[in-house]
């Protein structure tokens, strides 16, 4: 008999986690896994699932206004919190479901129970103090929103707690520049919410193509957002149930909501790592090597607990790789370049490859840009426009990044992904017939690049 009670033990039963356990147990490892809240993790509970349902819901209010211009006639439409959340809490149990069985279908052994590590093998059941003998370990924790410190800073709610408010506030500050607080700030503004947006540093979206966030920016002001850069929360005091927000440009804001949107980091604290001797990177991270696997050789670690890149599909191919590579004697590694990304910003953003900032720096570019107004927007009146960019390496003419902020851009990126990651350049993109009319026609009929920058080599 085995000294262990499994061949994988898995902490954590979010996308990376569940997948993991399902492809190891489809090799015939006996697996078991523990998750102390409810399967699906960040993604499917708490993040990018409900947040899209609630994107949708705010959405509505723009196209009930557009349709007059098409020739409906609209009656005064209502919104009701309530029954949205209802409905989102229906479908996130739905797919909560669907990850259990999926596991038990897969013989995987399932415990409902925060685990630690107690050694390199060895984990401990919170529930009953029961432990567990495992030939290897997965962390798959994922992340957890970070809150700065600043007084009344405990009155501000995280992305968690957005999808379980009682009502939608009159009046919300969202804090931070990235895509939580952009995503947010357009569905509290789409469901009839004043917002404000304070970030501390110079632009939005700072980690994409500068343009991209511009762009992004200009719409949100045009939909009613107030904008306030270089710009930070100093403070919040409650009176019953309204906040006073203190800034640090002197001004205050009044509102029934503060959204810390500051940012994520690895949810490590408390797991036992350093006890199974497993040392954290500088931001609580998880750090491994291309096989997903950390300086102690029986303890594996995958998603955003390892801080590589924070994506629910990212998760998944890595767990799915740890699990051929250990049991399926199928040696493999994740793949970390040019992965597509969507933003559900309003108007959303699909990206994939450099930035025009990233690729300058590498050699030179030429940039091709397009901003125009969709079809759309033309009978509806919408002062909305949409921005594609292609960055072309001019020596070799392959397409390098591929940039879009409009309606349907993350699904245009999943397609405009597949030509990047094969090297497409750009004369291939030129052949390729247009779709007419669609906004996608756009990335195969630029001709003409943009004019070099001055002082550019």
């Amino acid at each position: 008999m085995s000294d262990f009670d499994f061949d994988l033990f898995v902490i954590g039963g979010g996308s990376g986690g569940v997948r993991a356990a399902r492809i190891a147990a489809n090799h015939g490892a006996r697996v078991g896994i523990a998750e102390e809240y409810r399967f699906g993790g960040t993604c499917v509970i708490r993040g990018c699932v409900p947040k899209k349902l609630l994107v949708y819901a705010s959405s509505f209010s723009e196209s009930f206004e557009d349709a007059e211009g098409f020739g409906w006639h609209v009656p005064e439409p209502r919104f009701d919190w309530a029954r949205l959340i209802a409905s989102k809490d229906l479908e996130i149990a739905r797919l909560e479901e669907i990850y259990a069985r999926n596991l038990d279908l897969a013989g995987v052994e399932i415990f409902r129970s925060r685990a630690t590590l107690i050694d390199p093998h060895t984990v401990e059941l919170s529930t009953h103090g029961h432990r567990i003998r495992a030939k290897h370990i997965l962390i798959a924790t994922g992340g957890r929103p970070f809150v700065p410190d600043f007084p009344g800073s405990h009155h501000a709610v995280t992305s968690n707690e957005m999808f379980d408010l009682p009502r939608l506030p009159e009046r919300a500050v969202v804090m931070g520049g990235g895509y939580i607080a952009c995503e947010f700030a357009g569905i509290l503004n789409g469901l009839g919410a004043t917002v404000t947006l304070v970030y501390r540093g110079k632009r939005l979206l700072r980690s994409f193509d500068a343009d991209l966030g511009a762009h992004v920016t200009d719409e949100m002001r045009k939909k009613g957002i107030e904008i306030l850069t270089e710009t930070d929360v100093a403070g919040i005091e409650r009176d019953g149930e309204r906040l006073t927000v203190a800034l640090t440009n002197g001004e205050t804001r009044e509102a029934g909501l503060v959204l810390a949107a500051t940012g994520r980091v690895p949810n490590t604290e408390g797991l036992g790592l350093e006890r199974a001797g497993v040392s954290l990177g500088r931001r609580g991270e998880i750090p491994v090597d291309e096989w997903s696997q950390t300086a102690v050789p029986s303890i594996f670690a995958v998603g955003d607990v390892t801080d590589r890149l924070q994506l629910t599909p990212v998760a998944i191919r890595e767990g799915h790789a740890f699990a051929d590579t250990v049991f399926g004697a199928q040696p493999t590694r994740a793949d970390h370049v040019l992965v597509a990304t969507a933003i559900f910003t309003q108007p959303e953003i699909g990206t994939i490859g450099l930035t025009e900032a990233q690729a300058r720096a590498e050699g030179q570019v030429e940039i091709y840009r397009s901003t125009f107004r969709p079809m759309l927007h033309t009978l509806s009146g919408r002062d909305e426009r949409m921005l594609m960019k292609l960055i072309v390496a001019k020596d070799t003419r392959r397409v390098l990044g591929v940039h879009i902020a409009g309606h349907a851009a993350g699904e245009m990126i999943q397609m405009a992904a597949i030509a990047v990651k094969m090297g497409a350049t750009k004369e291939d993109f030129d052949r390729t017939v247009a779709v007419h009319p669609t906004a996608s026609e756009e990335l195969v009929t630029m001709r003409t690049p943009l004019p070099e920058p001055a002082g550019a080599a």
